[in-house]
């Protein structure tokens, strides 16, 4: 405990106190570095965002003062006085114009970089996982499935009972936006019982998470895993904590009963919280600038070799966090899809297959453990691999660290296209040529865990939803006893 009291000191009390300012508590999780000897290839240092965009976002970050933000900074610049270690793997490439004040991606940092991005992550997730945040929550927004009747009059519930002036905090609520007309969840009858409700139920949609995920202090969700992975989807990148109550099927992430959420919520406010860190990966599709009936090409050579100064063979279109899976197969062609794997600069394999998964600790029990991948502790820092039917009887799931930056390509002789998707979502062709970059994301998803949990639970969780090595056990022998069965045939013969 006491590098963790050296770390956070004047920021939070482990024993419940604080003495932090209101900034201090802010909810983000960001890891942020320089753009310093920026070693990736040319193509992938073009940024598909729109710069005044990202200046903002910039200048947003700078402006804000955020607990994660900081710690990660104070083990950024400790690290940055090391003498730097050159990567014979890395190609040093020019810098693209323009990309100075643009957020960074996990895919533009060097080597160097991306490790020790990870390691920060993984050194700051320990330390959460030990203590308990005390957040200055104003701001709660609410997930839950706006289909569903059954959630959406729990969801109505749990806003009024937030809403109440009984509160010691005037809370404000967001919830979606297709429930201002719903009739069930009635907003008009909400706001007519109490004067104080007024200005304090608001609404959120996709448009707003994207642009102001500041906003909200703390996020609620109603349902399972599926909502949660939603959770994910709506924060692309900057995540408030997200508490989770199981009301779905499976609940590998969902680990609060809604039967007692007035105590969960009121001790998560009032005494703080625990937090895990969940690894996410960023995934940007780069469209190939090459005729695509042009047979000359190779995605192996253009991927290894080096790119001339004013001819990209590829250009970024759309990143997305995912924290789950990526997933690229052969869609809606009958045959079977091709699939070259790079790993940094170098070439690993062609997969013939119905498709690849690429899962992050987490989404080991999702899709990748359909497709027979490895079961994975949520802790694990690597990147899982695995085939989907595989038209070979050696290929086996591979286990990669999270310092890597992966690439999945449609080889240019390929029959076929390809299709990826993310997270079960934003289904997206990939034409030969194409290919998807994969590395771990700068920002990492915050769940609220219960008090006390270890990894325990994570074994109990795989035990009571997927009955993981449920087996009736072997009966021990019985020692033979003569004299017993003695007594027993003269006991007959009486």
């Amino acid at each position: 405990m006491e590098l963790i009291d050296e770390s956070l000191a004047g920021q939070v009390d482990i024993d419940g106190d604080s003495s932090t300012s209101e900034s201090e508590y802010q909810h983000a999780l960001e890891v942020v570095f320089d753009e310093e000897n920026a070693k990736r290839r040319k193509s992938s240092l073009v940024s598909s965002e729109n710069p005044k965009l990202a200046q903002q976002a910039a200048k947003k970050r700078e402006s804000t003062s955020y607990f994660v933000h900081q710690l990660l900074e104070n083990q950024r610049k400790s690290r940055k006085s090391q003498p730097a270690i050159a990567h014979n793997e890395d190609r040093l490439l020019d810098r693209t114009p323009n990309t100075h004040n643009q957020a960074v991606h996990s895919r533009l940092l060097t080597k160097r970089q991306l490790s020790e991005m990870a390691v920060g992550v993984r050194e700051l997730s320990k330390k959460l996982g030990s203590i308990r945040l005390k957040l200055k929550v104003k701001t709660i927004f609410l997930l839950t499935k706006a289909h569903d009747s059954d959630l959406i009059r729990l969801t109505r519930n749990i806003t009024e009972w937030l809403l109440s002036k009984e509160r010691d905090t005037y809370y404000t609520v967001y919830v979606e936006k297709t429930l201002e007309q719903n009739r069930m969840f009635d907003a008009p009858g909400l706001l007519s019982k109490d004067p104080s409700h007024e200005g304090r139920l608001k609404y959120w949609d996709n448009e707003l998470c994207k642009k102001q995920p500041h906003l909200f202090d703390f996020a609620v969700t109603l349902g399972g895993d599926g909502t949660l992975l939603y959770a994910s989807w709506l924060f692309q990148r900057i995540v408030p904590p997200v508490l989770s109550f199981a009301l779905g099927s499976l609940g590998f992430l969902t680990k609060f009963d809604y039967a007692d959420y007035q105590d969960t919520l009121t001790t998560a406010f009032k005494d703080g919280i625990t937090v895990s860190l969940r690894l996410r990966f960023e995934a940007t599709i780069m469209r190939t600038q090459t005729a695509r009936d042009d047979k000359k090409h190779n995605l192996v050579e253009e991927l290894i070799g080096v790119e001339a100064e004013n001819n990209l063979t590829h250009k970024p279109d759309g990143s997305y966090t995912i924290l789950n899976d990526i997933v690229v197969d052969r869609g809606p062609n009958p045959t079977m899809s091709s699939t070259e794997l790079f790993m940094d600069e170098k070439f690993m394999t062609t997969v013939q297959a119905d498709g690849v998964c690429v899962a992050t600790p987490t989404g080991s029990t999702a899709y990748n453990l359909a497709a027979g991948g490895s079961l994975c502790h949520p802790e694990n820092p690597v990147i899982l691999v695995t085939a989907i039917c595989a038209h070979t009887l050696s290929f086996r799931p591979v286990v990669l660290p999270d310092t890597v930056v992966l690439r999945a390509g449609v080889p240019y002789g390929a029959r076929t296209s390809s299709w990826a998707s993310f997270d079960g979502r934003e289904r997206v062709e990939l034409h030969p040529g194409d290919y998807i970059t994969i590395s771990a994301s700068r920002y990492p998803f915050a769940n609220v865990m219960p008090q006390g949990s270890s990894s325990e639970d994570w074994i109990r969780s795989i035990s009571r939803t997927l009955n993981w090595n449920s087996r009736q056990r072997q009966k021990s022998f019985k020692e033979w006893e003569e004299q017993n069965l003695d007594k027993k045939a003269g006991g007959l013969k009486e």
